[in-house]
């Protein structure tokens, strides 16, 4: 035999989704006598060289004698790995490292590597990263955020991220994805016709911040003993002020949010300062819009001095995507490419989600606009980052979760993990004693409406392909048999042609229920809301089948964003009112079982709470582009979610019903905080002359100031039941305050007549602050009132001699 084979295979395919050609090239490698395939695909619609399904390709391969550089040592530190792989870099193959289709290094056994991969809810092929085909057709499809984050459990979103972490692992090593993902969307929805709204966790900042951390934590956290070691990095998006897409002719990409620095500090930025602090989150990616006229990526501000600087960002900081682009040519804030490319690039932006940098930074470098130290300070922090990741550790088969594949995707553990997330943030918005359905006495049911036989509706955006669907339609047949009428031919709801056989289905069947809502096209990226009402007639169908209706109308509501039903609120025939967000692949099994109030074991957990304050349709008349979260009564202007908003509201911030009853009592709360004067805050209070209303916490000893307030919940009610207990707080009026502030929150499940002791660890400077128009965050002295449902106490925080 020879020691050497030459193979030249043409393997060419049109793909069914973007027909591009896939080409299949073999490397032939000959190092010791061995023969090394490497399998290269163009079929990711991105014209970028990407990795083939055959398997996964890596730097540092053993077989192919590429291991014995410094970079590919697992046993030095990785600081040293990082400074030896840079330094054998020439200027132009830094260059192409800035870009998210990073380009392979041939010569030093680096392949090429696409940054950009999704997770959302779900391992998601919305970005060139990964794909779905052979051997993994589909991942596990969780409902869209707003919905998970409906069920306020904790716990419960970590779990998704590990499953989630799990699946994109099992997949990365099958060469079907990356491990680098640009998830989860964290901005505050703070106006109900956001399209992207769906994506976020909702409005209020201690929320949103709490899922961010656990969901991070899940995606990113390893079971080993190496904290420094990452399962996926995770991307904490979009920073900051971004919730505007696309509202009377203003577009994300050049709108300029004016934003106080009060507004910064106590809404948009809390979740993702909780990202890096409390999650360790390895990315940030900046926004496409201005912030106060500077383009978020070209902010030094708050890209070097806040993520960087002032809560040590472990990771790199991304670009949305072709966002560097637009800054040039469509915000038009830098006269040239290469002055562009050193305005991100001293802002301390690491990786530019596009092709921008790679074009223009080499040039940027030779004209003295940008020093290559700082390309070198970008490319640290992007192969830190794969360091953790293992990505230069060799064979990803030798590495922990090296024995995951196909087999760990969409189990049926995961999937039922997504059900159980479906049915603990299912909202029960209106009962009247009617649910839940007795199903021995339901011997059909009509099912109504465009989004009752709902597929690819039922996940929303960012979405991946899942592992199957189950509709609400063939969850409801499971309890009685149906009578299926659409009523609209799509959410758009355009003509009443269908309306005729929805009215006799109804006639006829023993119950209703009336599916309705919205989709992806009415909300979702590039696209806002214009109203708040039910789509086209869909209020007419609505009100017409309820009015003919033999039996009682269950409404549900499948949306990403809040809407106004008013009048089905007071609609004495609608006995219930249910809201489902987009509840995922199982979406259709879990309206099913709240509606019926059967989960195994016997209990239903319909214990989600709203994450968004419903507002009336009045409220389309407030400019979009009005960033303020406080109200203006010189102007009328209402302020903006529960913690501000003085206007009228269809639902509120924490609406939600049981199918059971809890009391409260209270167990443990202080009545007074007592702030010393010490030497510090004296003399604090001497220089500035401040009447002793607000202290600044940085002159407090902060680290003394916690408290436990205990309260015990009762279940009274017939029934097991889950229960999500809030704790707001009511602070002193001063420097336009909240309201209330949401403190904490907890879910439990308590058996019928069984009571359970929750416990609230308030951290009273970071809890009990507010922010002044200067973005300071200060203590108020005085009296703070504590809200725990209809409980309340009060706290007085005072200064002492």
């Amino acid at each position: 035999m020879p020691n050497f084979l030459i193979i030249i295979v043409l393997y060419t395919f049109f793909t069914v989704m973007e027909k591009s050609v896939a080409v299949l090239v073999l490397i032939v490698l000959m190092l010791n006598g061995a023969l090394f395939l490497f399998f290269f695909n163009s079929s990711d619609g991105t014209g970028n060289v990407s990795f083939a399904h055959s398997g996964p390709a890596f730097p540092c391969d053993v077989r192919a004698g590429l291991s014995s550089f410094p970079f590919c040592s697992p046993s030095l530190t990785v600081g040293d790995r990082v400074k030896d792989l840079i330094g054998r870099l020439t200027l132009q193959e830094k260059v192409q490292q800035l870009v998210n289709a990073a380009s392979a290094v041939p010569r030093l056994g680096i392949p090429a590597y696409n940054w950009r991969s999704e997770a959302l809810h779900g391992v998601s092929n919305a970005g060139p990263g990964t794909r779905f085909g052979g051997r993994v057709p589909g991942a596990t499809s969780f409902p869209q955020v707003i919905l998970t984050a409906a069920s306020f459990n904790a716990s419960l979103w970590e779990a998704i991220g590990q499953v989630v972490s799990t699946e994109a692992r099992a997949m990365h090593n099958v060469g079907l994805a990356g491990l680098t993902f640009w998830s989860p969307n964290v901005n505050i929805f703070r106006d109900p016709r956001w399209g992207r709204g769906q994506e976020t966790p909702g409005e209020d900042p201690v929320l949103t911040a709490k899922y961010a951390s656990s969901y991070v934590r899940g995606l990113q956290d390893t079971d080993g003993s190496d904290s420094n070691r990452l399962k996926v990095a995770s991307c904490c998006k979009h920073y900051t002020a971004y919730d505007l897409d696309n509202w009377n002719g203003v577009q994300s990409d050049t709108f300029d949010a004016k934003v106080t620095l009060q507004d910064l500090e106590d809404t948009f930025n809390p979740p993702f300062k909780s990202c890096v602090l409390d999650g360790n989150v390895a990315s940030v990616m900046c926004s496409y819009n201005k912030v106060n006229g500077v383009p978020t990526c070209a902010d030094k501000d708050l890209l070097r001095g806040t993520i960087r600087g002032e809560w040590k960002l472990n990771g790199y900081i991304v670009s949305d995507c072709d966002s560097v682009d637009v800054l040039y040519n469509s915000q038009h804030y830098a006269s040239t490419p290469e002055d562009a490319v050193a305005d991100v690039i001293k802002a301390g932006l690491d990786l530019d989600c596009g092709s921008f940098l790679g074009k223009y930074t080499e040039s940027a470098v030779k004209a003295g606009k940008v020093d290559e130290s700082l390309l070198d300070q970008a490319l640290v922090n992007t192969f830190t980052t794969l360091m953790r990741l293992g990505w230069f550790d060799g064979d990803p088969a030798n590495q922990p979760y090296g024995n995951l594949g196909p087999k760990d995707v969409c189990t049926e553990k995961h999937q039922e993990l997504a059900l159980d997330a479906a049915r603990q943030g299912i909202v029960l918005l209106k009962n009247d004693g009617t649910l839940p359905l007795a199903a021995n006495k339901i011997s059909s049911l009509a099912v109504v409406g465009p989004n009752a036989n709902a597929t690819k509706v039922m996940i929303g955006d960012y979405e991946g392909i899942p592992c199957k669907y189950t509709t609400p339609l063939q969850g409801l047949s499971a309890y009685s048999s149906i009578l299926y009428a659409p009523g609209c031919a799509n959410v758009a709801c355009a003509g009443n042609g269908f309306l005729g056989a929805a009215v006799k289905a109804a006639t006829e069947a023993d119950a209703t229920v009336l599916i309705v809502g919205g989709d992806q096209t009415l909300e979702t990226e590039g696209r806002d809301r214009i109203s708040l009402l039910l789509p086209g007639q869909q209020q007419q169908l609505v009100s017409e089948v309820a009015n003919a209706s033999k039996g009682p109308v269950v409404l549900v509501i499948m949306s990403g964003g809040p809407c106004d039903i008013s009048f089905a609120k007071d609609e004495d025939k609608i006995a219930g009112i249910i809201w489902v967000g987009y509840p995922g692949q199982a979406g259709g099994i879990a309206i099913a079982d709240v509606i019926f109030g059967r989960y195994n074991p016997a209990f239903v957990l319909s214990g989600g709470r709203l994450p968004m304050t419903w507002y009336p349709q009045e409220f389309v008349k407030i400019p979009m582009i009005n960033m303020n979260m406080r109200p203006d009564p010189a102007t009328g202007y209402p302020g903006r979610t529960y913690r501000f908003y003085t206007g009228k509201t269809v639902y509120m911030f924490g609406d939600g019903l049981s199918y059971t009853s809890f009391k409260y009592t209270l167990v443990q709360a202080p009545k007074l905080v007592s702030l010393p004067m010490d030497d510090k805050l004296a003399f604090a209070q001497k220089k500035s002359n401040f009447s002793c209303e607000t202290v600044q916490i940085t002159q407090i000893n902060c680290q003394k100031l916690q408290m436990d307030v205990q309260v015990d919940v009762n279940n009274v009610g017939p029934r097991d039941g889950s229960h999500v207990i809030f704790l707001f707080s009511t602070p002193p009026p001063k420097h336009h305050s909240p309201k209330k502030q949401l403190l904490g929150f907890h879910k439990v499940h308590i058996t019928s007549g069984a009571r359970e002791r929750v416990h609230f660890n308030v951290d009273v400077c970071k809890d009990l602050s507010i922010v002044d128009k200067a973005g300071n965050r200060n203590l108020p002295v005085g009296s703070h009132l504590f809200r725990i449902g209809d409980l309340q106490h009060s706290l007085s925080v005072q200064i002492t001699n």
